[in-house]
């Protein structure tokens, strides 16, 4: 285990986080208080305007982890295969993945309002960033 860098165990965490967040979202719409006339909700989910707030917002929860996943996974096997982990990255990697859970929790719950939660989002990007330069500086 040794071998094993510290920022692919936190690629593998937030692919396990982003293979997990739709389960807040299909909790809600299986939850869903019925009304006269609509159809199944399993079947058919409301528009997401007509959905209870929280559960509209674990749908853009999921949604803004699989934005920033992608990138974050490109940048990460690239480092990994130009062999360019370091401090940096490390530690990078590590605030971002703590970047995500909160951005997740703080918009499932509603706590994380303007200005936070897109804080939290350009933070994240941020540290995408500081790793793509990190790519740059280990050629």
């Amino acid at each position: 285990m040794a071998d094993f860098p510290t920022e692919l165990g936190i690629l593998v965490c937030l692919a396990l986080l982003a293979a997990s967040l739709w389960i807040p979202y299909i909790i809600g719409v299986n939850t869903e208080p019925e009304r006269e006339g609509a159809a199944d909700p399993f079947v058919r989910p409301l528009a997401q305007s007509e959905m209870r707030p929280w559960v509209h917002r674990a749908y853009r929860a999921h949604l803004n982890l699989l934005e920033q996943f992608l990138p974050f996974a490109v940048v990460i096997l690239v480092l990994d295969r130009v062999g360019g982990f370091n401090t940096i990255t490390y530690w990078t990697a590590i605030i971002f993945f703590w970047l995500r859970v909160a951005h997740a929790a703080g918009m499932i719950t509603g706590w994380a309002t303007f200005p936070v939660r897109p804080l939290l989002f350009i933070a994240g990007w941020m540290c995408i960033l500081v790793l793509g330069w990190q790519v740059f500086a280990s050629i």
